[in-house]
């Protein structure tokens, strides 16, 4: 089903690349944005967009963010072996691939349906498979808390709360907080029960966060 051949492993290289001059450099991350073929989330007619560090749409009024975005986050996050880490946000899932590649048992949740059917059905044909969750991912997953990680992969137009409280302490929220259209980079760090030390970082674009926390529909 999927074919990934010298073509589409020297132009990963060259991403590489390009991330790494834009700041990137966390090696753990840059070798799993190295070995994930982004290719194979894009039509056969987008192929040669798959390697340019641009965010693409995947349907569904969603995209496939930015390389450099993903590696930024991921970068933030901080993953270590064996982290349990909450995505928000699956969308194509690409950004739980490279979770995964970094060791990290990763609990996934999509808002649209559609979405969730198509990446549920996919990743496991690629070989990864985290725990697939379709819902309100805005208010987490208390089931499953406390979490060592939370990525949000949305814009969000506040921290909830409620995924603050998810997570260990000593963990890490990283989440993009603004408006609809641009919001800023946020990394939070639980260092007690009712304390956290709130970092922010540079303004990126996000679809919006959709749920109860997020943006109304």
């Amino acid at each position: 089903m999927f074919e990934d051949n010298y073509r589409h492993r020297g132009m990963r290289n060259s991403l590489v690349r390009t991330i790494s001059e834009k700041g990137i450099s966390n090696e753990k991350v840059l070798a799993a944005i190295e070995k994930i073929p982004r290719h194979f989330f894009f039509e056969n007619a987008f192929v040669e967009h798959a390697y340019q560090d641009k965010a693409f749409p995947i349907g569904h009024g969603q995209t496939i963010s930015q390389p450099y975005t993903v590696a930024f986050q991921t970068q933030l996050l901080d993953v270590k072996k064996g982290d349990k880490v909450l995505e928000v946000g699956m969308g194509s899932g690409y950004q739980c691939c490279i979770l995964m590649e970094l060791g990290a048992k990763v609990y996934t949740i999509e808002y649209n349906k559609s979405l969730y059917q198509k990446t549920k059905k996919m990743l496991p044909q690629m070989g990864y498979v985290p725990l697939f969750f379709y819902g309100d991912g805005s208010k987490g997953l208390a089931k499953f808390a406390p979490f060592d990680k939370i990525l949000v992969t949305a814009g969000a137009p506040y921290v909830p709360s409620i995924l603050v409280n998810q997570l260990t302490i000593g963990g890490k929220l990283v989440i993009p907080v603004g408006t609809d259209q641009h919001q800023r980079m946020v990394c939070i760090t639980k260092i007690s029960k009712n304390d956290f030390v709130k970092k922010e970082f540079d303004y990126f674009s996000f679809v919006p966060l959709r749920g109860k926390h997020g943006w109304k529909n």
